[in-house]
């Protein structure tokens, strides 16, 4: 096999110069050397008095246009935004693309891209860059080249990742920023300053929305700390109207009843076929959804629309993004995996569902209806098994544990069944081994995984994109923390769309699982801020 050699507007000089990267399978980092060392490295490092919201800081940042990419990564109470590409790697089941400093790498990916995107992560760490982060997505449909079918994952790419040209930490009182540049570290500390001092129109989106936040706050979790202002200034969410709480031209009552009904009958059908398939034998779970496309024109305002839905959600991670051609603001209910520095590695599994309103009386019951159902216990109970065998495949014999079992957790307008299960990485193995052993999800894929791929692309209208995939952050000190996409407002090539699926069993109900994507639905649709309203 030839060995690849560099492209774009630098390429051609690099190429007479004999410049190439080996993609022959060769293990290592040597491969992936000189894209390293052109990565700019984060020379400027401070630490500012942060905002009383962090979370409507990292609105704002978001909303300031810095760079040609953006992500805002919610974990354990700190808000991580990052902003311009110092470096992206977009993998396909052929080819990797890698760029920085202004040239272009092509890579074959030789069917193992998480491998490449680990060597290529170890090289940077090789530059002196040990504490570097990346930012970035999986596309469901790696599920499919990870699970032996390249052919299904079709041509879209599958993975971005992307290390920024600033990075800031927010948490309440506190950010520490770093930067390529001592531009980007004045400009992002300036528009710190602003985010600490809301104008008028955060003060009135706050008095509006009060209602919606003492909701948010009824669950069996409590919810995180999250500040209630918009953003500053001419970019901040919809006027809010009269009508429960939700922004002037965005869908209510029963606008919003038939944009959740959409395909309704359809994903009916699919469910019973599901059915049909478990009942055969072919599988025994089967997580089949459906999408709905928001109506054409419709001009979301994605920042905004994070910052409400996250008042009204009480998720495990929160994620806002522009990259990779990609717009996503989601409110992740379960991690797929979490790698510490150390090698602890854990996934939270969270299978079984039951709505969750604003009665602590009638969640009370559905509570104790979820626990005592044989279909939602079954059904989170085979997802444990199956999260246990993956993680013994990548764990040091016997450190597999189930930390958790069954615990409910409040997530928004549902609440789940949920477990955490946990234990350590085997020697010579690191967070992208743990990654392809998990991904994807088991509670958004089914049981076994290689069977529930195989129903999803006969029961599912296409690909699926980023909704089952993940959004992640990772480090060169081998850390990894990816959330699972789920309860998500999606935007590609000029469409915006939610999308929302159910676990099925043998013992399920069209109706009943088509209820429950209702459910999940009403998680982000209330909470949609919309452009020039």
């Amino acid at each position: 096999m030839s060995a690849p050699t560099l492209t774009g507007t630098t390429g051609d000089a690099h190429r007479r110069a004999g410049v190439t990267i080996d993609a022959a399978g060769r293990r290592g980092r040597t491969e992936w050397a000189e894209w390293a060392r052109a990565v700019a490295p984060l020379r400027y490092s401070v630490v500012l008095d942060g905002p009383d919201d962090p979370a409507r800081a990292a609105v704002l940042l978001a909303q300031a246009g810095l760079g040609e990419e953006h992500a805002v990564y919610e974990h354990a109470g700190v808000w991580y935004f990052a902003a311009g590409s110092a470096v992206s790697l977009t993998a396909g089941a052929a080819e990797i693309t890698a760029r920085a400093g202004g040239r272009t790498w092509t890579v074959a990916a030789d069917g193992r891209p998480l491998d490449k995107v680990a060597e290529a992560l170890a090289a940077l760490r090789d530059t002196g860059a040990s504490d570097r982060h990346v930012y970035g997505w999986a596309a469901f449909e790696l599920a499919h080249l990870l699970h032996g079918d390249p052919d299904a994952a079709g041509g879209e790419p599958l993975l971005y990742v992307m290390a920024p040209c600033a990075e800031v930490a927010l948490s309440r009182g506190k950010a520490e920023l770093r930067a390529v540049d001592d531009v980007w570290t004045r400009r992002i500390a300036a528009l710190l300053r602003d985010a600490a001092t809301p104008g008028p129109g955060a003060r009135t989106v706050i008095r509006a929305d009060a209602r919606a936040e003492a909701a948010a706050d009824t669950g069996t979790e409590a919810a995180a700390d999250v500040g209630a202002g918009a953003p500053a200034g001419g970019r901040a969410g919809a006027p809010v109207s009269a009508r429960a709480g939700m922004p002037a031209g965005a869908p209510a009552g029963r606008d919003a009843g038939r944009l959740i009904a959409v395909d309704g009958s359809a994903y009916r059908r699919a469910v019973a076929h599901g059915i049909a398939d478990i009942q055969a034998g072919l599988l025994d779970k089967a997580v089949l959804s459906r999408t709905v496309p928001l109506p054409e024109g419709t001009r979301v305002d994605f920042a905004a629309s994070y910052l409400a839905g996250r008042r009204a959600n009480t998720p495990a991670r929160s994620f806002l993004l522009d990259l990779g051609g990609r717009r996503a603001a989601g409110f992740s209910p379960e991690t797929v995996v979490e790698v510490d520095a150390s090698g602890r590695v854990s996934t939270q599994p969270l299978a079984g569902t039951r709505a969750l309103g604003p009665d602590p009386a009638e969640n009370a019951r559905l509570c104790e209806e979820l626990l005592a159902d044989p279909k939602e216990v079954h059904e989170h109970a085979i997802s444990v098994r199956l999260a246990c065998e993956e993680m013994e495949a990548v764990c040091r014999p016997g450190s597999v544990v189930i930390e958790e079992f069954m615990a409910v957790r409040a997530r928004g307008s549902v609440q789940h069944l949920a477990s955490r299960v946990a234990g350590r990485l085997r020697d010579g193995l690191g967070p992208w081994s743990a990654f392809a052993a998990l991904f994807p999800a088991v509670t958004a894929t089914g049981v076994p995984k290689a069977a529930a791929l195989a129903a999803l692309s006969r029961h599912e209208p296409g690909p699926r994109g980023l909704y089952g995939g993940a959004v992640f952050r990772a480090g060169t000190d081998g850390s990894l923390d990816a959330a699972l996409v789920l309860r998500t407002l999606f935007g590609h090539e000029g469409r915006t769309w939610l999308r929302a699926g159910a676990g099925v069993m043998g013992q399920s109900t069209p109706e009943r699982e088509y209820e429950e994507t209702c459910e999940k639905l009403r998680s982000v649709l209330p909470h949609l801020r919309f452009h020039g309203e």
